[in-house]
């Protein structure tokens, strides 16, 4: 494990303390520009997000209605009743965006799908980077503005993890909290983007951003301001 991992573990809470832990529950407010052209424009409603610590799996209700919930797997996509019962369901759901452009409207199962990997993926950083077959390593710093320049660590995802793309790119503060995250969404053709992430709390001995505002990344990799693709609002967050 690299010094800066380390160190970066140890800012959000430390490795000993998430070994204990096994489910995160947050209540999330999103807007922005992807859902709407994806046809799925976001409600200002709260929903409730459960994501699993060790294992992808990740779910939110209500969702399309209100006795209904997601249910995420990398196998699976789901969309059930409280009772358990199934409305809809995919699997190998990747394989269905293959083609896929920005302007490809997305159906109630592709929203659930980007809505469970994503969650996930941020509910669980930095310690994701610990489990079996991601590589991880330090790559350049990144340069904010003339008197900031964050460390960075690039992530692979191993096969079997679903994200947004293969190869992530996180950047800390000299505090070693996470300040950016970057990556290309494969499932919405590709585009580039540059994620944001303020207002870090403490939720049961985890710190992590509370506020997250993912915008289009230009080719000099600046966040175009003026396209907010997703922003997420967190509140009432615990780990158990």
């Amino acid at each position: 494990m690299s010094d800066l991992l380390s160190a970066v573990l140890e800012a959000h809470g430390g490795v000993d303390r998430w070994r204990r832990l096994s489910t995160c529950t947050a209540t999330i407010v999103s807007e922005g520009e992807l859902f709407r052209a994806k046809g799925m424009p976001q409600d200002p409603q709260p929903r409730q997000m459960t994501v699993s610590l060790h294992e992808e799996h990740a779910s939110v209700r209500p969702f399309g209605g209100p006795d209904q919930r997601s249910d995420f797997t990398p196998g699976r996509t789901a969309i059930e009743r409280a009772d358990g019962s199934v409305v809809a369901e995919r699997f190998e759901h990747r394989k269905g965006f293959a083609g896929h452009t920005f302007e490809t409207p997305w159906d109630p199962l592709d929203r659930a799908y980007f809505n469970g990997y994503a969650l996930w993926t941020y509910l669980t950083t930095p310690f994701f980077m610990l489990m079996p077959g991601m590589a991880v390593h330090e790559k350049e710093p990144w340069a904010e503005s003339p008197t900031e320049t964050w460390r960075g660590l690039r992530v692979s995802f191993p096969d079997g993890i679903e994200s947004h793309s293969r190869e992530q790119d996180f950047y800390f503060g000299d505090d070693f909290l996470v300040r950016r995250h970057d990556y290309h969404v494969d499932i919405a053709g590709g585009f580039a983007a540059a994620h944001y992430m303020y207002d870090i709390a403490e939720a049961d001995g985890i710190r992590l951003p509370t506020k997250r505002r993912a915008y289009r990344r230009g080719p000099d990799g600046r966040p175009l301001r003026d396209h907010l693709m997703v922003g997420i609002d967190l509140s009432d967050v615990h780990y158990f």
